[in-house]
């Protein structure tokens, strides 16, 4: 990246965002912090010096940039660096953790530079199926093992240098830290995950994006109304519904509020602001929770996805599914995993109809028939449900 180009670019720990008319500072995730790390200890490999800093682009269009803290050259082209994460004014659990970097450069011949990245301590394994990684693989997402690959290719052609690059990822205390987040219970051990969609991480305090719910549907409410749309909005948890909207153009210029995990005052806030219609949009992973009653989605608040699921599965195809098949829902780490379990059987359809009827039935008791709503449900891999 060029030094004019980085003058011009937002630095996300220097970005706020308004929660409730409280300023929150910005920060940046895991996987920005892996890739900074990483990125400083692939040049001190290839080159024996170490930056004081490093800064990345992220996909959310700013910059990344922290103080390289661990320094250490470990061997021959190999080289150690560490990034504390900055979470901002997030109530983040790995705020402050220090993600490192290990990277060996491996001279050949051949032309180009490949990157192999692994986990070391502190960065918990996959052990169940239905995750974006595979089993037994280190709990490294896709965008943070893309921004790694980038930051470290780049450095390693700035260098001149072709061949491998062997990156191992670690954090420090991570085992301990793991405990406070949701990965023991989806089947992820022995550490953190490293994460991010975007490189960013915006805080939200729960009172205040509750708040702005609220007034984020009046002025949905009202724009429909205006587009001659009556006072219909989709409201949908996040990025995964408004990624699957953005494929339905039957939603083409229906006002779209994103309403996190909190469901039941999204409904109260439409109740309230005299919604006519409501169309709900989301992924099954926090749309089957509603089937059980559950407004607030948030893992930390309630779960039982697959009790919901098996139980679902039970009623509806009894004669089709026996204690094993019980048995392997109620492991499952993904709502994706257990309806696989279900296709075995053909039970899904079944399944997910009643679900849904269940969902719809909280639904139209928590708004007191209010306002018309539909209920959309997906998954990532199988579309509409």
């Amino acid at each position: 990246m060029e030094k004019e180009d980085e003058k011009e670019r937002k630095i996300a720990t220097e970005q706020f965002v308004n929660c409730g008319g409280k300023m929150m500072r910005c920060g940046f995730t895991t996987g920005s912090a892996a890739a900074m790390a990483a990125m400083a200890a692939a040049r001190a490999a290839a080159t024996g010096t170490f930056p004081d800093y490093a800064r990345i682009g992220t996909p959310k269009g700013w910059d990344a940039v922290a103080e390289i803290k661990k320094r250490a050259i470990t061997g021959k082209m190999e080289a150690q660096c560490s990034v504390k994460k900055d979470a901002g004014d997030d109530p983040d659990a790995t705020d402050g953790i220090e993600i490192s970097a290990k990277v060996r450069l491996i001279p050949e011949e051949r032309a180009g530079i490949s990157v192999e990245i692994t986990g070391g301590r502190g960065i918990g394994i996959v052990t169940k199926p239905g995750l974006e990684q595979e089993v037994g693989s280190p709990a490294i997402n896709s965008v943070p093992r893309a921004m790694i690959e980038e930051n470290v290719a780049r450095v390693c052609a700035e260098s001149s240098f072709t061949g491998k690059a062997e990156v191992e990822i670690s954090a420090e205390g991570g085992e301990e830290i793991a405990k406070k987040t949701f990965n023991p219970h989806i089947g992820i051990i022995g550490g953190i995950s490293i994460l991010g969609t975007s490189g960013v991480v915006e805080p939200m305090s729960e009172r205040a994006l509750v708040e702005s719910i609220g007034v984020e549907m009046g002025v949905a409410l009202s724009e429909a109304e205006s587009r001659g749309l009556g006072r219909h909005i989709v409201v949908t948890p996040g990025n995964y519904g408004e990624d699957f909207l953005k494929k339905r153009p039957e939603f083409g210029g229906i006002p779209v509020v994103k309403c996190s995990n909190f469901i039941g005052k999204a409904i109260d806030f439409a109740v309230e602001k005299k919604a006519e219609r409501v169309t709900f949009v989301g992924h099954a992973g926090k749309f089957v929770k509603v089937a059980g009653g559950i407004m607030d989605t948030h893992s930390h608040t309630a779960d039982c996805r697959m009790e919901i699921i098996a139980s679902h599965a039970a009623l509806t195809s009894f004669d089709a599914l026996d204690k094993s098949d019980m048995a392997r829902i109620l492991s499952c780490a993904t709502t994706d995993a257990a309806f696989d379990i279900l296709d075995e059987t053909g039970a899904t359809g079944a399944t997910c109809r009643s679900i849904i009827r269940a969902a719809k039935k909280h639904i139209a008791r928590r708004s007191g028939g209010a306002f018309r709503f539909d209920f959309l449900m997906f998954t990532t891999t199988r579309g509409l449900l």
